[in-house]
């Protein structure tokens, strides 16, 4: 690469200090290495579960045929591949049923993206399970910090998807972690990853399957950006916050400021949301609310007339939706989960089995759902804090009322470490939770051999 002056900008700034932290001149909390391993967990569990569908087998295909040999993991298939094409896959196994992690505020999905292009990078420079921690926090870091800068809410009003969007900056830095790259190389990695950026919420609209690749194609594209500035090309020195970079375009109201401001002090890592049940993070307090009011009030559904919801205008707009006419429509619908939380089970990823969405009484139920409308309390709030509210008329003209402000898996109301394993188990069975668990809390001191052995085991 050839010399050039440092330059003195956001996206050079940001680099100096998550290379920084990755070359140990300023050292990595330890708590942060545990909120890692926390997130790898819970990431990991979410992958194992979504190999085994549809549109992530469709992944694996093109990723095996795409990405011939390599060292890299692709987890539920019997090979493995490239650094790039094992991120694409288990990127879209991450994020296949609407199980991964989220910053609330950046409107993205962080595991499903940094963790599938960490792992793979890790194993194709044979890393230590210390060196990828460190790459998941700074990933995070990077990822979170974009997304909270491209002024979320109106990027994603706009149609664009935030987790693919932002997601190649964390992606990029995770494997520029794993690469060794100084502050010059990942800030050209962050131009390059500018130009990768790419994704939009049409499947809200018109259906399709393409959310389900939305972090694949994030996780491949950092991995791709960092594998192209280690082969020698160079990035816009400016990516993120320059005139035409991504905090700038992608948005109408860019606060390209909080890329940089409280480096050190405020972290995304412990910012995230893990989620406890397989759908939009954007409906969870009105999918808790009304399983607060049927366990409060043990409602009988047949005396349920009218229901009504309110939410901030993200939900009111891209979440009121039939969720009878796919999964994907399942997992976004406001009206379906409601009636799911009061009738089934929403932290049970068979509630959003195909044979569901036919079932009488939730369709029956998802009628009565008559309004989903925005509320200026809860756009206050949005997206650092999100809140719902449901509304419940019974036939003797009684109305039950629930808000929850701040649900449950957010930094406002974690799950607790019980609950998180319980989460695990739940998606991976309880014999291969034992061998993964292991294998992930004791990452720390070790290489990812043992980790990696334990994902390619498929019982």
């Amino acid at each position: 690469m050839r010399e050039a002056e440092s330059p003195s900008n956001a996206s050079a700034d940001l680099a100096s200090f998550l290379t920084a932290l990755a070359n140990r001149i300023e050292a990595v909390n330890p708590a942060l290495l545990r909120q890692a391993d926390d997130a790898l967990l819970d990431t990991l569990g979410c992958i194992v579960f979504g190999a085994d569908q549809p549109w992530t087998k469709a992944a694996h295909r093109h990723a095996l045929a795409t990405g011939g040999d390599g060292r890299c993991t692709v987890v539920g298939a019997d090979r493995c591949t490239t650094p790039a094409m094992a991120a694409f896959a288990n990127g879209a196994a991450a994020h296949a049923f609407e199980l991964d992690d989220v910053h609330e505020e950046a409107i993205n999905h962080p595991g499903a993206v940094v963790i599938p292009a960490a792992l793979a990078v890790a194993e194709h420079v044979g890393a230590s399970g210390h060196d990828l921690l460190e790459a998941i926090v700074v990933g995070y870091e990077a990822m979170g910090r974009a997304g909270i800068a491209v002024g979320p809410t109106s990027h994603m009003l706009s149609g664009f998807h935030p987790t693919s969007m932002s997601g190649v900056f964390g992606s990029a830095t995770a494997a520029a972690r794993l690469l060794g790259f100084d502050a010059e190389q990942l800030n050209h990695a962050f131009g390059i990853a500018a130009t990768m950026a790419s994704g939009t919420m049409e499947f809200v609209s018109s259906g399709g399957m393409t959310k389900r690749i939305h972090a694949a194609r994030a996780a491949e594209g950092g991995v791709t950006a960092a594998m192209l500035v280690a082969n020698g090309l160079e990035g816009p020195l400016d990516g993120l916050a320059g005139t035409y970079g991504f905090c700038q375009i992608f948005t109408d109201e860019p606060r390209a400021d909080l890329l940089t401001e409280q480096l050190g002090e405020r972290w995304m890592l412990d910012e995230i949301t893990v989620k406890p049940y397989a759908a939009c993070s954007d409906i969870h307090p009105m999918i808790q609310a009304a399983a607060e009011l049927r366990t409060i009030h043990r409602i009988v559904p047949d005396r349920i007339v009218r229901i009504d919801a309110e939410g901030p205008t993200k939900a009111a707009t891209q979440n009121d939706i039939d969720g009878t006419v796919s999964v994907m429509a399942a997992q976004y619908s406001a009206q379906f989960n409601i009636a799911a939380a009061l009738i089934a089970d929403p932290s049970d990823p068979a509630t959003y089995d195909p044979a569901n969405l036919t079932n009488p009484a939730l369709g029956a139920l998802q009628a009565k759902v008559a309004t989903v409308t925005a509320a200026a309390e809860f756009d206050e709030t949005y997206a650092w804090k999100v809140g719902g509210r449901v509304r419940i008329t019974l036939d003797d003209g009684s109305v039950l009322e629930r808000t929850v402000i701040g649900q449950k898996g957010s930094m406002h109301s974690p799950l607790t470490p019980a609950e998180l394993d319980q989460k695990f188990t739940g998606l991976v069975g309880a014999h291969r939770a034992r061998h993964l668990t292991a294998a992930i809390r004791t990452l720390g001191a070790a290489d990812i051999d043992s980790l990696s052995s334990a994902l390619r085991q498929t019982e």
